[in-house]
């Protein structure tokens, strides 16, 4: 069960030394962390450093933080400026690919508000589904590289069956997102 309180007041315990302020910071931010940093191009392991080392700007920054009611786009910003920072210390990627397309690297907060309410119905559909489904979609979403053979080996099914399995599943969830949307 998510933590029910504000973003702000998350931060403020956070900041007191409370453990579940800071599960329910990640519970709520964490998914989109990732997200912003995977879209920037880096391997699991490299987004894996760009969130860390965003959470550990947050550890730094908890007292200094202007609008505490915006710390998701705060860590959004700083998982997306972690990313760059290892790009350009690795290959020289390109770090264009990391900017939001079209707009502002901190979006206007009726935008955020609506990008995280998305996110949090799309993964609550996700996690209503039964496996393979669940998991099949997960890897897809935070290990997009993964080729047919891994997930195949991770989800202890033929390679074969990978592909229809997962035009399956796209379809379930489509269907259940649907249905959500279709209830008044």
């Amino acid at each position: 069960m998510s933590d029910a309180r504000l973003p702000e007041e998350l931060l403020e315990a956070a900041a007191d030394g409370d453990h579940s302020a800071w599960t329910g910071l990640e519970d709520r931010f964490g998914q989109r962390m990732w997200s912003v940093a995977r879209a920037c191009g880096l391997n699991e392991a490299d987004t894996a450093d760009a969130v860390q080392g965003a959470w550990l700007r947050l550890l730094e920054h908890l007292h200094s933080i202007r609008d505490p009611a915006s710390v998701g786009a705060w860590l959004a910003t700083a998982a997306r400026r972690e990313a760059l920072q290892i790009m350009r210390k690795g290959m020289g990627n390109h770090p264009h690919l990391c900017l939001p397309e079209g707009g502002p690297i901190d979006p206007d907060p009726a935008s955020a508000v609506l990008e995280a309410d998305a996110g949090r119905l799309l993964w609550q559909a996700v996690s209503d589904l039964h496996e393979p489904c669940r998991t099949l979609l997960r890897l897809m979403a935070t290990v997009p590289e993964a080729g047919t053979h891994q997930m195949a080996v991770r989800l202890g099914v033929p390679v074969g069956s990978v592909g229809p399995t997962r035009l399956r599943c796209l379809q379930k969830l489509r269907t259940r997102i649907s249905l959500e949307e279709a209830v008044p």
